[in-house]
């Protein structure tokens, strides 16, 4: 990851993300524990309840980025390319919105 390297920047930003971040569905769990104040246990059933997923599956990028793209929620890509007919990053903030119940 020196200058030349294409990669560097995205590998970067997937590596500061994180398993529990965008990758998977961490912004979503510490999003309502901040917004309605909830434990991270009771997050973490909330959105996997809303998700339509099991608990143990919310840490899993290949899973979550599956999930977040037929919702509409927004995904982090391992390379400078997206797909058509995802949503602008306003849009997905929307959409998550409604989907956790949050005003």
């Amino acid at each position: 990851m020196g200058s030349g390297d294409i990669f560097g920047m995205p590998v970067a930003h997937a590596v500061a993300s994180g398993m529990n971040g965008l990758r998977a569905a961490g912004d979503l769990v510490a999003r309502l524990e901040m917004a309605k104040g909830m434990r991270l246990t009771e997050a973490k059933r909330t959105v996997a309840d809303a998700l339509g997923v099991g608990v143990d599956e919310l840490a899993d990028p290949l899973a979550m980025h599956e999930v977040r793209g037929e919702l509409r929620l927004g995904r982090v890509f391992e390379a400078e390319t997206t797909y058509p007919h995802d949503p602008s990053p306003q849009e997905a903030k929307a959409n998550i919105r409604a989907l956790l119940g949050l005003a």
